[in-house]
Order: C-alpha cells, then structure tokens, then sequence
C-alpha cells in the first residue's frame, strides 16, 4: 500500500512544482516504436517537447530516418541553448532541428546534415513558432509535460494530428480526455514494461525497491503510451473464461452495473452493464466492448469486513488510485447516514457487443 503511494510521489512532484524534465530511455523508445513502422512511411515526425540535442526521441528517429522511410524529422526544445540533458531552462530563446535524411551516405545523421534553426521565441508547444512546426507534422512523437497533459492533448486534436506520446495513465480519469477515448479518438498503445517506465531525472528520490532501482533515474508507476494511430492490439479479442454469478459480481448500491476487480475476470455471458478499472484500456478492443460512461467517485459498495477493505485499498492503488488513507476507512473518508464507510470505485463502465 505504501509503496504504491511513493511510486506516484514524483508524478505529483512534477505537477505541482511545474518539473517535468523526465527523459524517456531509447530502449523505451525503440520497443514501443517498432510496432508502428507502416505508419512512418513517407511523414512528417515531430518532437515538440524535447531537447533535439540529447533527445531519446530525436536520436532514435534520426538514426532510424532511412529504416522508417520518413520524410522529415523536426524536434524543438523550451528555452534551452545549451547541450546540457538537465538544463535551467534560463535562456529566452531555444532552437529547433530539421533532418531530411542522410547525404553522404554513411547512414549516420552527421551535424552538417542536420539543420539548426534559432528560435525567436522560448520553444513552448503552445508559442506561434511551435505551432507552424505543428502544422507541417503528419505525426507527433514525444514525452510532453506532466503537468500540461491535458492542453497539449487539447492542441493534437486542435490541430488534427496523429501522435504516440507518453503518459500517466491517472489522464484517463480527466474527463476531457475520457471523452477521446470513448469516442475512439485516443486509446493506449502497447505499454512500458511492467505498467511502469524508468525515466532519465536527477531532480527527484527514486522510490524504487533496490532491485528495481537505475542509478540516475526514476521509477514511475502508471505510465503508459497513449496514441490515435491504428495497431494490432487494438483488435485483438480479450480472451475470458469465467460465467458471471452474483456472489462473485455483486452491483453496486447506486447504479445498475456489475463490479469487477481485474479484466481478466469480467464474465464471458453478462450482457448489463460492467464496471471495470481503468486498467481494462490495456486489453480494449471496440469491436468487443462498448464504453458506456466513466464512473469516478460515483460508484460504492459498503464493506465492514476489515480484510475486504485493505483488499480494496491494494486494488485501489494497484489500478491508478491515488487519494489519502486514514486508519479507520480506506480510501477518501465518504460514510452514509449509519455512519458506515462506504468505498467509492474508480471504474469504466463498458458492455459485451458481441453477446
């Protein structure tokens, strides 16, 4: 329980302090990248939130450039002139790259083959700068900022952009971007390792037990890559096994939906409504199941019984929970009128299509 509480400590760092210098590793990269390939093809990439300097993302794209048959690379970095991966962010101007492809044929992106532009302004994704670089984009690839997750998204679909970036999987539960996602604008794509991702960030206690621990980095629960492009994933049928019974599933007591702990558990034959966590993104294919609603905060079941409550304080926090735990109840401290806690669920709200 703690421990799940710490891993998110950083995250929340970065929303409130406004740091959200944290460097995606090219193995990263690379691993969820390679299962895009087809859509690369002849496009526009880019990075808007990365220094093009010490970038994973631009290096990974520059040396990759002939492989992925790209037709331009541009990346841009927010107030930062100098080569530093850790900069102050002092400078009122940045600069941005173009590459166009290797010319003297030695397939490596040399620095007379790159080209470097000044800036007029800071580099921000939202400057008028930046968004003409946006404009040119066929797709945008990076790690955008934590703390500005929701009006970067905001600009993509602006602007109507394709886009893999990186993300907290906590974003889906902001309604804005649940509406994408319903709507099946946004879906998540195939995943960092383990539900969590190791970022390059000097600036923050890493949390991470000491076998999971990488000098010079953070460990970051949650995260995940979020995309509009279309992959096989997305089609793939989750397989189930169990048949529902009521004991297993009980509804909740203020809406007509059926809980359910973990994905792998919805039932093969219920054909009502099934509230599920945020997690099930992981394993939704819409050709399967339908997104009816969001259920954040609205949905409770009264447990007495102490070991079903620290079962779903450790469910809670395994699926992207985040709130306080006092002693006496788990979670947030709601009680009804017979002063009895009562657990409210952060959960989707989805339905069999094919039943």
């Amino acid at each position: 329980m703690a421990k799940e509480k710490s891993s998110n400590k950083n995250l929340h760092q970065a929303k409130n302090n406004k740091k959200d210098e944290f460097y995606t590793q090219l193995s990263d990269i690379e691993n969820e990248l390679r299962h895009y390939k087809a859509h690369f093809k002849d496009k526009v990439v880019y990075c808007n939130c990365d220094d093009p300097r010490v970038s994973n993302f631009f290096h990974y794209f520059s040396y990759n450039f002939e492989h992925l048959g790209l037709k331009k690379l541009i990346a841009t970095c927010f107030k930062n002139q100098d080569a530093d991966l850790f900069s102050e962010n002092q400078s009122d101007k940045a600069i941005y790259l173009e590459y166009t492809g290797d010319k003297n044929g030695n397939k490596i992106p040399d620095i007379e083959e790159i080209g470097i532009q000044e800036l007029k302004g800071d580099g921000d994704f939202r400057s008028p700068e930046s968004i003409e670089l946006l404009k040119q984009a066929d797709i945008v690839v990076t790690n955008p900022p934590f703390s500005l997750f929701r009006e970067y998204m905001a600009q993509l679909i602006e602007y109507d952009k394709k886009f893999v970036i990186v993300a907290h999987q906590n974003a889906i539960t902001y309604k804005d971007i649940f509406k994408l996602i319903k709507e099946n604008k946004l879906w998540l794509g195939y995943g960092f390792k383990g539900g969590a991702g190791h970022f390059i960030n000097t600036q923050y206690e890493d949390y991470a037990t000491a076998g999971d621990h990488k000098e010079g980095m953070i460990r970051v629960s949650g995260v995940h890559w979020f995309t509009n492009l279309d992959i096989d994933k997305r089609h793939e049928d989750l397989l189930l096994y169990k048949k529902f019974n009521p004991e297993e599933f009980p509804s909740y007591d203020n809406y007509d939906a059926i809980n359910v702990d973990k994905t792998k558990d919805i039932p093969m034959d219920y054909q009502g409504n099934i509230g599920v966590p945020i997690t099930f993104l992981d394993k939704y294919n819409p050709e399967q199941f339908e997104i009816i609603g969001q259920g954040q905060g609205n949905l409770y079941r009264e447990l007495t019984d102490k070991g079903l409550k620290q079962k779903f304080v450790d469910d809670y926090y395994a699926n992207g929970g985040t709130g306080s735990i006092k002693e006496d109840h788990p979670v947030l401290g709601y009680y009804n009128s017979n002063c009895k806690p009562i657990i409210p669920y952060m959960r989707i709200i989805i339905k069999h299509k094919k039943l």
